[in-house]
């Protein structure tokens, strides 16, 4: 029983002074002023399309549906984030897109059939290590690759009806999806001061839908680095480092920002290396914004040669961009923007160029759109009314009809498309 006593007393005598130094650790203090913001992000479209015809396998030409109105909700977000440590914040994004939207419209985008369906488009943790400035801050979770300005900027910030259809080709060259987003980790900040300003990204993700299935890039696998410096002259493109971006500078911006992208994959199922680069611009100048830029994309890969001897080395090249203009003209408590935008798709038309993208799971033949329209700003990007007219062409190549070889020609849950055009209106919100 001594015995007994003992122990228990060592024990309680442990338990205490455990207790005493655990109160002398200095936890990490919460962020006193925290608030969970909650956002509501909306753009309601309405189309008047014009000019779509759908392949028939059956009789191996292309056949016009009906001109039609289709009201559908384009994008929608429902957003939460906060920053509930000093130098710690979250977002979490979810999405419901593209309901009420019709199969058979000329418009870009998927469908969100009878039910719509709800899902993820950003979750991620974002971490400033250093307390006096951005130069560093680490991004981690499941968001999209810096790369390319068109892709990381939300579409409720760009000037065209539609962000270019150039984002879609290099998103799906990078990540095999629309959404372009990917789970990695990402090392960034903003430098320099006065007249001129550096912001670079630098990141690491794994893609699981460049392989043979969603889910995994294959048995073979490879991560995907990405990075992207800007250089910025003049006022600063932002003041603190963020990794959304915007066009508009809505005259309080005179500057201009020069950027570089670049890309690299090894070796997947689907492919032995994949690369992606180019420059990409944005000038403010008192009403004007004019921004650009142009991504040449490739995929590598090899089989067996024609003798069986030695490995045939073989390659898919594509390049995408776009120009847009706009200028901004005070009309009261409004800001009215006329805009035009020209975006082209160019990937190889041979009968053997498209055969090797094809085996790459690349996108070939051409695309060009054209968008001229009028965006009416209510309160700056939280409210814009929309009035636009946008042009599709397309070039299957050696392809031919019926081919599915780029966006122009293809619309998920239809097959075989030559798109039409259209007149598009609407109402871009931010609650």
């Amino acid at each position: 029983m001594r015995v007994l006593a003992f122990l228990i007393l060592v024990g309680f005598s442990d338990l205490a002074q455990s207790q005493a130094d655990s109160s002398r650790i200095k936890w990490l203090q919460p962020n006193e002023n925290f608030q969970l913001e909650i956002g509501f992000m909306n753009q309601f479209f309405g189309y008047y399309s014009m000019g779509q015809e759908v392949w028939n396998t059956a009789t191996g030409v292309y056949e016009p549906v009906d001109n039609r109105l289709n009201f559908n909700w384009r994008r929608s977000r429902l957003v939460f984030k906060g920053t509930p440590y000093n130098r710690l914040s979250f977002a979490l994004v979810f999405f419901y897109d593209h309901i009420g939207r019709d199969l058979l419209a000329s418009g870009v985008g998927g469908v969100n059939r009878d039910q719509p369906n709800v899902g993820i488009w950003d979750l991620f943790l974002q971490y400033r290590l250093r307390k006096q400035d951005d130069l560093l801050v680490l991004t981690f979770g499941y968001f999209r690759p810096q790369m390319q300005r068109e892709s990381i900027t939300s579409a409720w910030a760009t000037t065209s009806l539609e962000k270019s259809m150039s984002q879609n080709y290099v998103r799906r060259h990078l990540t095999g999806t629309g959404p372009g987003r990917a789970a990695g980790i990402n090392l960034g900040g903003l430098a320099g001061e006065g007249g001129f300003r550096i912001t670079y990204n630098i990141g690491l993700f794994n893609p699981l839908t460049t392989g043979l299935g969603g889910g995994s890039v294959g048995s073979r696998y490879s991560p995907l680095a990405v990075g992207r410096v800007v250089l910025s002259f003049g006022d600063p493109e932002m003041d603190k480092y963020r990794i959304g971006y915007s066009i508009n500078a809505f005259g309080e911006r005179n500057g201009l920002s020069i950027d570089f992208n670049a890309s690299w994959q090894g070796t997947t199922d689907q492919f032995d290396a994949a690369s992606a680069w180019g420059p990409g611009f944005l000038f403010n100048s008192g009403p004007i914004n004019i921004d650009g830029e142009w991504i040449v994309m490739s995929r590598d890969g090899s089989r067996p040669s024609a003798t069986g001897t030695a490995s045939e080395l073989f390659s898919a090249t594509s390049a995408s961009g776009h120009i847009r203009a706009s200028y901004n003209i005070h009309a009261g408590r409004t800001m009215v923007e006329p805009v035009f935008m020209w975006m082209h798709f160019a990937g190889g038309e041979s009968a053997t160029q498209q055969a090797d993208a094809e085996a790459l799971g690349a996108f070939s033949g051409t695309e060009t759109t054209l968008n001229a329209g009028i965006n009416i700003y209510l309160n700056k990007q939280r409210l814009k009314l929309a009035l636009h007219y946008t042009w599709h062409f397309g070039d299957p190549g050696a392809a031919g009809d019926g081919a599915t070889v780029n966006q122009y020609f293809s619309q998920s849950g239809v097959g075989a498309i030559r798109r039409g055009n259209s007149i598009g209106a609407g109402i871009s919100s931010i609650f």
